[in-house]
């Protein structure tokens, strides 16, 4: 939720006032069938023309199931804490003037604003994976089967059942920033410490001196999608789609060739990066132990020799996997306006080399109780060993 403090920096007053998007990692600008409607890799923000806020308020002890019912059909926000079979507290929700509320989950019922689902690792440029059971909530506070207590001041809190966790950046969302501690929020905002897995009945410790307001690179884990906010002041340093269009005409205008084919090199415009289901003729390759960039080819393969799918580069004679280039068509990954000169691994990822490396340092939940780096493009994990490359063009020879 957002209050009236919250909008410095944003637009004049007669217009909206913005404060901010969340940016699903894992799509490459879009979701790959498309936006639509609440469904998005993107959501931004704005100021409500009336405030939709809510705060606690009258508090409900109970001692049977059935009077927990009577009370949740009453037609307003409230949250049901069951501690025991006879022992259920509810804690019904009133208007709050000051703040706006927006809320995110996979369902598309009518209260959720933004429509989430599962993110799949790698999923290719154009495909959609169906999901057999998901992780993510179906709204934003589901407590039912998760761990619940009452505070020593009185008032009840909870955590959701696989949790809401927060990592704030360090020096915010620049190319100097460095990882911050990952931590849990509860159901009244409050910071905890992670639990030993996702689900676990028992919460973390209370981190006092933290709280959960949201700064520009700011990640939220919904244990099953990642969203990385940024402000609406963030946004504005932010390379816009028109920049790294033009990034992309200057890379294709140096005429980078294949040193085996010797045929010329482009890479697809960022509409037709984000719309292909196939590779081009000229698709970029790379070899990705070394960086050198060739055109497609069949030269060189050690899949016989070497474990998985392996390639030598006919440059260096370095033996490694062998990708299909894409360009990083999301500005809001990007930590400043520097050219596509690097790649992620194993994925092919492009964009700046101070984008990449920042990614590359940033743990990202797995599972129950994992974390990893992954590419913001795609959710691929990087490599353990090599993140990312810098890449070798070839000029024209004439």
């Amino acid at each position: 939720m957002f209050s009236s403090s919250q909008e410095e920096h944003c637009a004049p007053s007669k217009d909206p006032v913005k404060y901010g998007e969340l940016v699903v990692l894992g799509y490459n600008g879009s979701l790959p069938n498309g936006d639509r409607g609440r469904r998005k890799s993107r959501f931004a923000l704005y100021r409500r023309t009336k405030a939709n806020g809510v705060k606690p308020s009258t508090v409900h002890i109970l001692n049977t199931p059935q009077a927990s019912k009577a009370v949740n059909c009453k037609g307003q926000h409230s949250i049901s804490y069951t501690l025991s079979r006879n022992h259920t507290v509810v804690v019904e929700y009133c208007h709050d003037k000051d703040t706006d509320m927006f809320q995110i989950g996979r369902s598309t019922e009518s209260p959720i604003d933004f429509v989430v689902t599962d993110t799949i690792a790698g999923g290719q440029e154009g495909e959609e994976t169906p999901i057999t059971q998901s992780t993510i909530s179906r709204f934003a506070c589901r407590v039912e089967k998760a761990a619940k207590w009452k505070n020593p001041d009185g008032h009840m809190d909870g955590l959701t059942t696989n949790g809401v966790l927060v990592m704030h950046p360090k020096g915010g969302f620049t190319e100097e920033s460095k990882p911050g501690v990952w931590r849990e929020i509860s159901v009244c905002g409050d910071v905890y410490t992670l639990r030993e897995t996702r689900s676990a009945q028992t919460p973390g410790k209370l981190v006092e001196h933290e709280n959960n307001i949201l700064q520009d690179g700011s990640l939220v884990d919904l244990c099953g999608a990642t969203l990385l906010w940024r402000t609406a002041e963030g946004l504005f340093h932010t390379p816009t789609q028109k920049h790294l269009e033009a990034l992309r005409q200057e890379i294709n205008a140096g005429r980078p060739q294949c040193p085996v084919g010797l045929n010329t090199l482009a890479f697809p415009s960022m509409q037709r990066s984000r719309a292909l289901s196939s590779l081009e003729d000229k698709q970029p390759w790379v070899y990705l132990a070394c960086g050198h960039v060739h055109g497609h080819h069949d030269w060189g393969d050690r899949s016989e020799q070497e474990a998985g799918p392996q390639r030598e580069c006919p440059m260096c004679r370095v033996v490694g996997p062998y990708v299909p280039l894409w360009l990083g068509c999301e500005p809001a990954f990007y930590v400043d306006t520097g050219a596509p000169t690097h790649a992620f691994v194993p994925c092919g990822h492009v964009c700046s080399e101070k984008s990449v490396k920042y990614w590359a340092e940033i743990p990202l939940p797995h599972g129950t109780h994992a974390f990893h780096s992954a590419c913001p493009f795609c959710a691929s994990q990087l490599g353990l060993t090599r993140g990312c490359t810098k890449l070798i063009f070839q000029g024209p020879v004439d």
